[in-house]
């Protein structure tokens, strides 16, 4: 399959399953979950054609694995970064004691005064390596890592999440429990 294709569908997918649903006429059930049928239905209808087969791959080929299906496989959504208002249903698990995370040189300072904040997300995103904090810093820029003392955070009753694709979240993290790297 055409990678350029398979990038197209992803960001489309994003939009729609992560942050503008009822644009597509799709209502994002608890867990986030879509019916595969019906989100395929809904891209059709607003002239953006996806076949089952170009969703599998990329639900099984993206770099981020931000998509996931149930078990049965009729059911699909993004495994986190919603702007909406969602229930991922994720059970709270008890973190590496450091995770990482990545942004570009210019919001270091902020991230210094006020520590890392969820914006219109649910969650702040953190990685377990320095590599992928790295990738996702390079997004915003000159990458800077900071490395997050989880384990002091846990103890102090802060809460993790885990989503389906290894990615941490967690609802905000003080800038006490961060060190630039």
């Amino acid at each position: 399959m055409d990678n350029q294709r398979l990038v197209k569908i992803s960001k489309f997918l994003s939009k729609h399953l992560r942050h503008q649903p009822e644009s597509l006429g799709i209502t994002l059930a608890a867990g986030g979950w879509v019916k595969v049928d019906e989100l395929l239905a809904a891209c059709a209808q607003h002239q953006f054609p996806i076949s089952r087969d170009e969703l599998a791959a990329v639900v099984a080929t993206s770099d981020k694995k931000r998509f996931s299906f149930d078990s049965t496989g009729n059911l699909i959504r993004a495994n986190q970064g919603h702007s909406v208002e969602v229930d991922l249903q994720l059970l709270a698990v008890v973190p590496p004691d450091i995770l990482y995370h990545g942004t570009g040189e210019k919001s270091v300072e902020s991230i210094l005064q006020t520590g890392l904040c969820k914006m219109s997300r649910h969650h702040v995103h953190l990685s377990r390596d320095i590599a992928t904090a790295k990738t996702v810093g390079t997004r915003h820029g000159k990458p800077v890592v900071f490395a997050v003392d989880a384990a002091a955070m846990h103890q102090a009753g802060y809460t993790f999440y885990c989503s389906d694709n290894g990615v941490w979240l967690v609802d905000a993290v003080p800038p006490e429990y961060l060190q630039r790297i």
